[in-house]
């Protein structure tokens, strides 16, 4: 099953893969000011699932159980790479701070 505008669905699967890594690091960085299991928290955690889905949709691709893996470690690395930013900018702007 070919993807949107003709791709194949290999590149199809690699776009949605990459873009889901992309849509979670703001979401990753916004999770890391907040406290742990807040609403806002959950909010954080949970609102990019629909984009993903929608993308997959627009993209065309159907569910594979073999591609779960694939999207749960691209989710989870975007969100935890975004929570790393945030940390280590927050880290560097103490030590600015602190040393002037």
């Amino acid at each position: 099953m070919p993807g949107a505008g003709g791709m194949s669905p290999l590149m199809a699967y690699a776009l949605a893969l990459a873009a889901t890594f992309l849509i979670n690091l703001p979401f990753g960085y916004w999770r890391a000011a907040l406290r742990k299991f807040s609403p806002a928290w959950f909010v954080a955690i949970h609102a990019p699932v629909p984009i993903v889905v929608g993308l997959r949709f627009a993209l065309g691709l159907p569910f594979r159980w073999a591609a779960v893996p694939l999207f749960v470690a691209a989710y989870f690395g975007g969100q935890s790479v975004g929570n790393r930013w945030r940390l280590r900018r927050m880290r560097e702007a103490g030590l600015r701070s602190a040393g002037s």
